[in-house]
């Protein structure tokens, strides 16, 4: 529903502008149009392998208590299936300049850590030179149209974003916040 107040002389009336082309390509395209930062998620399966996918669906703050952030995920995902069973799962706030480590670790069918410098914090890996370090467990999911949403429950974190700025994603390109 839109309420619209009477136009002014100089208004222009956007309702008019009004798309109701709401495929998924223009939904990306106009999605796109959001800022997001890049979370990498990274863990241990239950048999020591590593594993890590990478979301600029990330939302932060969803409850301070307790401590819980969000990640959207396609149920076509095959990594989160993996990932969700992890003891503690890292979340890296990718920092500027971490656009290759970001494609590396969204790559399918490749070394995600090939040449990657980690830190592991109670099975929870993360991303050296990130700006942030969430060290978190799965809280509870539940359905989304495409995607499955996972909250995450925040156990530790070490937030660098006063030396480090944050990696964004835009207009599918990545892009540090110094650049604009």
């Amino acid at each position: 529903m839109i309420v619209t107040t009477a136009l002014q002389a100089n208004d222009v009336d956007t309702t008019a502008q009004l798309s109701h082309d709401i495929s998924p390509l223009s939904l990306r395209s106009a999605f796109g149009q959001f800022p997001s930062g890049v979370a990498a998620l990274a863990g241990y399966t239950d048999d020591g392998t590593p594993q890590a996918m990478v979301a600029s669906s990330f939302t932060v703050g969803v409850s301070l208590d307790p401590p819980l952030v969000s990640v959207a995920v396609q149920y076509t995902s095959a990594t989160w299936p993996l990932l969700r069973d992890a003891h503690r799962i890292g979340i890296s706030i990718l920092g500027e300049g971490q656009g290759t480590i970001a494609r590396q670790m969204a790559a399918k069918g490749t070394d995600r850590f090939a040449h990657l410098e980690t830190q592991t914090s109670n099975d929870a890996i993360l991303v050296a030179d990130a700006a942030l370090w969430l060290e978190t467990s799965v809280y509870g999911e539940f359905p989304a149209g495409d995607h499955l949403v996972a909250l995450l429950e925040v156990h530790n974190l070490a937030d660098f974003t006063n030396i480090i700025e944050p990696l964004v994603f835009h207009k599918s390109q990545f892009r540090n916040i110094r650049d604009h």
